[in-house]
């Protein structure tokens, strides 16, 4: 059995690993944030000593045998509904959460590992997984500022030749065209363009250009 002091410690450790993951959650304003964090990390420990040493009574019994690592696994697919609930869809293609969702399962881990007595790993496990959330995020808005697809709508009038003014606002130096799609409809043309890795400015300078031209009814752009 595990002494007081020990118990403590394993629980400790684990409430204030997953604080320091569940901090970064907090400085976006995300629900699941550090107390979140600091439960599933604390409730994991608890529950891996639960299984590594709450049947010892049991065990004194003939013909019983104990395998701790059932209730750890049962830790480790249970999460995924607590994750879950983190998750936003928001629209086609937009979804949110899913960082917040593979912190809390990291979470978990960390506190499996506090309350198996793997201190090391679990002290390890927290800083890379707060250099992955904070250290490597300007990394990450770099690649996909990089490589993001933006969508340009064009609202034109009925009387406009689309591909012309195509030609004359759009040159393929400045801007990387993805795709373009036409829909001729009610007194007026709707023009998609995709780009593809686009930087703002030129866009702005377009729009700013065309958007006094009679020709235009509406200009939308999703950044």
């Amino acid at each position: 059995m595990l002494s007081y002091q020990e118990i403590t410690i394993r629980l400790l450790l684990a409430a204030v690993l997953g604080a320091a993951v569940g901090l970064e959650r907090e400085r976006k304003n995300w629900t699941a944030g550090m107390r979140t964090h600091m439960m599933v990390c604390l409730g994991a420990s608890l529950i891996m000593m639960v299984s590594s040493f709450g049947f010892a009574d049991a065990l004194k019994t003939d013909h019983v045998t104990l395998d701790p690592s059932r209730v750890a696994a049962q830790v480790v697919s249970g999460i995924g509904f607590l994750g879950a609930g983190t998750i936003l869809f928001l629209r086609q293609g937009i979804v949110r959460g899913l960082t917040t969702a593979s912190g809390l399962w990291a979470v978990a881990g960390v506190g499996l590992a506090c309350g198996g007595g793997m201190y090391f790993a679990a002290l390890i496990t927290t800083v890379l997984a707060i250099a992955i959330l904070w250290g490597l995020q300007p990394v990450e808005k770099k690649l996909v500022q990089r490589y993001a697809r933006r969508i340009l709508k064009l609202t034109l009038t009925d009387s406009a030749n689309p591909i012309q003014l195509l030609n004359e606002w759009f040159d393929a130096e400045s801007f990387k065209l993805a795709n373009i799609a036409f829909d001729r409809g009610n007194k007026e043309i709707t023009i998609e363009i995709e780009l593809e890795g686009q930087e703002s400015t030129p866009i702005l300078e377009t729009i700013k250009r065309i958007k006094d031209n009679p020709l235009v009814k509406e200009i939308v752009w999703s950044k």
